[in-house]
């Protein structure tokens, strides 16, 4: 039997130019098909999916928003005063500006307002001219309760956890071990607090007051014999403030060497930023705080958290100011968002530049508490 030059026993032979374009038409054909089917997969994900950052973003109704409105306390050291010249400081002032960075607002759009305990569930707080308007957050040692989760108020992930405690003179004669070791002493709290009905439970003479730098200023005072709420915010007043920082605009007078006092209390105040009923402007807020708690970007809660009040402990031994890590966001506060790989490596999470000094108001009249 003969062989042709194009075939061996009527097979083509191979390398040939048919064989060749064959390959060619189906590598396109392939591709064509992978084409298909990733377009197919982007708009599936992009219809059922997770919201990207930016769509979030747009149902917060923060796109195109150029001020971010956000609802402090002026008069708790280490936590969150306001300095002489109207600017912030305090560890709930830095992760308000974390999560504003993380929102797209840099330090310069960020105004803080002044706000009353009791306006922080209706995030009202008052400005400069005396109007009251609505913030956009608020992060003001707002603890997390059950109750107040049925009044309304909608919370974030926590971000930072301490415990009820009591300072007194340094010269207070006695031991405060418990709140029943204040039974029949003049106690001074914020106002309708959690602190304040457990206070009368245990037959103490409860004080509350509006804001807790005058409990403070009546201990330095004589006009009570102790002052409790949480350890985060008391500690603040017992060390002495770093030289050289401005002072605060509302300053104590007859100021007295002051006491910790560990009260062994067996609950956690956990902190939560109050986002209002806006359910994208909460998702981003614990993504903030997710991305903080998960990755790397915890340097900054570390940062503020060292800075702030870490830097007090020496001075509240044997009282533990505050727990030295971020709380973990629970499984309901778990938000997933959209993000393709090549967004990764394109769009890193930033990170806040260093911020300008914040001007906000001061608050102009007092009002009732809710406690901390």
């Amino acid at each position: 039997m003969t062989e042709s030059d194009e075939t061996v026993a009527g097979r083509p032979l191979r390398g040939g130019a048919g064989s060749s374009r064959g390959r060619r038409l189906r590598l396109a054909a392939l591709l064509l098909l992978l084409v298909v089917v990733v377009v197919a997969v982007i708009r599936v994900v992009a219809s059922v999916g997770p919201p990207t950052r930016e769509q979030l973003r747009e149902r917060a109704g923060l796109t195109g928003k150029q001020t971010l409105y956000i609802g402090v306390k002026d008069d708790q050291p280490g936590i969150s005063q306001q300095l002489e010249n109207g600017a912030f400081e305090g560890f709930d002032i830095e992760i308000a500006y974390m999560i504003a960075e993380d929102l797209g607002f840099d330090a310069p759009r960020v105004t803080f307002l002044a706000i009353e305990s009791e306006d922080r569930a209706r995030r009202q707080a008052r400005t400069a001219d005396g109007s009251f308007v609505t913030v956009d957050l608020v992060v003001a040692s707002y603890s997390i309760t059950e109750q107040r989760r049925q009044q309304g108020v909608i919370f974030s992930a926590p971000y930072l956890e301490t415990e009820q405690s009591v300072i007194t003179l340094d010269s207070y004669d006695g031991e405060v071990t418990s709140l029943r070791d204040l039974a029949g002493k003049r106690v001074c709290t914020l106002a309708t607090s959690t602190s304040e009905q457990n206070l009368e439970q245990l037959d103490a003479v409860a004080h509350g007051r509006n804001r807790i730098s005058q409990c403070v200023q009546e201990l330095h005072d004589g006009k009570v014999d102790a002052v409790t709420t949480d350890a985060a915010i008391l500690a603040g007043f017992v060390g002495p403030r770093p030289a050289g920082e401005l002072p605060p605009r509302n300053k104590l007078e007859r100021v007295k060497k002051l006491r910790h006092w560990d009260i062994g209390a067996d609950s956690s105040e956990l902190y939560g930023v109050n986002t209002g009923p806006n359910r994208a402007l909460r998702d981003l807020v614990n993504l903030s705080l997710q991305e903080s708690a998960d990755g790397p970007d915890g340097d900054r809660w570390r940062a503020a958290f060292d800075r702030y009040l870490r830097s007090e402990q020496q001075y509240n031994n044997p009282q533990q100011v505050a727990v030295d890590r971020q709380p973990e966001p629970g499984l309901e506060d778990r938000v997933e968002v959209r993000q393709w790989p090549w967004e990764r490596f394109a769009l890193p999470t930033p990170h806040r530049p260093r911020p300008a000094p914040a001007t906000g108001v001061a608050r102009v009249r007092v009002r009732r508490s809710s406690g901390c």
